[in-house]
């Protein structure tokens, strides 16, 4: 069962290797679980899976390969070997349980009764007096009763089953491959850091306070230390309009943690791709544009430079002078986005189309070239990546 299991998981693109398999087969052979699922689950996705953001792929798999099971009974197809049940059935047995049992025959008949009934049964049984299952009055099987019998599958409560853990799935936003939420973005924005005390002393320095006033004879000597705080400064240049309309929700929350994140930021906006200008309100696109000489000049060659776009459009807006659909542009948006790279130190795309819907040519291709493919899906892999290359 435990080859097709683990199959199952790697097949869900979990990487787990088959020390984890060995792994989780210890931990059974030292039975630090025995007999219930709902502990297989967490036991099977404590080895196997090492990094929180598989676990949804996980659940899926797990729920896959399970689906339609909820106890043990339904696994009883499997081969259970006899020194495991006999020792848990010992060790859970009250000597006037055993006493019971002794009425039957002892310990020996009662489990060649159940290795017998399982032989014969093909297909779950719940309820009755005589069968392996659930309810009923069997000595075996869970929730029922039968003082001369044992328990399959059950160990405590009958509620909050693993099924509706994995059915719930609540672990969907950490996948690596799903377009990122705010929480997300915040998360993966953090790897863009470079913390630096500037400004006004204003913190409490405890460490040099105690020293310097242990030094002073004891009498009280603050010491005071500006803020420590993200020093990376960046500049965000999204697209709009257009083919960006459906992902306008996506790139609210990517600005909105990008607030938070960065205390040194400047927002723009362009259209398709970068040409002369920019501007900061698309209200007031045609009369407030910002110069790219301006934000040139303005603008140090350390800020790090996101541009945020789909760059999806005919290749000549991008190649040609005057491919602009908006204005008439001198020079091709080529040109100027190579003046961006040649100025900034660090410039990448993050793209919220799928990688798969990239390919090679076309507008997508030609962008990509121009960026030295530093162009980044809009996923919590795919911005973990663009913040780690940036902060290289």
């Amino acid at each position: 069962m435990l080859i097709d299991f683990f199959q199952k998981i790697r097949n869900a693109k979990v990487p787990v290797t088959l020390k984890e398999l060995l792994d989780l087969m210890e931990a059974l052979d030292k039975r630090l679980i025995f007999a219930d699922i709902d502990e297989f689950y967490y036991l099977s996705r404590l080895c196997l899976v090492k990094d929180e953001k598989h676990f949804d792929k996980f659940d899926r798999a797990y729920g896959a390969y399970f689906e339609g099971i909820e106890t043990l009974d339904d696994l009883l197809a499997a081969a259970i070997p006899d020194e495991w049940l006999r020792a848990e059935f010992e060790k859970s047995l009250t000597e006037e349980e055993k006493a019971k049992i002794e009425g039957m025959g002892g310990l020996e008949e009662l489990m060649k009764a159940f290795k017998d009934r399982l032989e014969n049964q093909k297909k779950k049984h719940q309820g009755g007096n005589r069968q392996i299952g659930t309810g009923g009055t069997s000595p075996f099987g869970a929730n029922g009763y039968n003082p001369e019998g044992f328990r399959i599958g059950q160990k405590s409560g009958r509620h909050g089953r693993a099924v509706k853990v994995w059915e719930k799935r609540g672990y969907k936003d950490l996948d690596g491959d799903v377009t990122l939420g705010i929480r997300n973005i915040k998360m993966a924005l953090r790897r863009l850091r470079k913390f630096a005390r500037q400004g006004a002393a204003d913190e409490l320095d405890l460490t040099d306070t105690i020293r310097s006033t242990a030094r002073n004879a004891g009498y009280l000597d603050i010491k005071l230390i500006p803020e420590r705080h993200n020093s990376i400064k960046v500049l965000l240049f999204f697209d709009v309009g257009g083919s960006m309309d459906p992902h306008i929700k996506v790139c609210e929350e990517l600005f909105s943690a990008a607030r938070i994140e960065f205390k040194h930021m400047e927002n723009f906006y362009f259209h398709n791709f970068i040409y002369e200008s920019v501007w900061k309100n698309n209200i007031r696109r045609v009369n407030e544009s910002t110069p790219i000489w301006d934000v040139l000049h303005k603008y140090s060659s350390d800020y790090k430079v996101i541009f945020v776009g789909d760059a999806s459009m005919a290749p000549y807006e991008i190649t040609q002078p005057g491919g602009s659909i908006e204005h008439w542009n001198e020079e091709a948006g080529s040109v100027w986005m190579q003046r961006l790279q040649d100025h900034f130190n660090k410039v990448i795309w993050i793209n919220p189309l799928p990688v798969d819907y990239w390919g090679e040519g076309g507008s997508l291709g030609i962008t990509k070239q121009l960026l030295k493919d530093n162009m980044y899906p809009m996923t919590v892999e795919g911005l973990a990546d663009g913040m780690r290359y940036l902060s290289r």
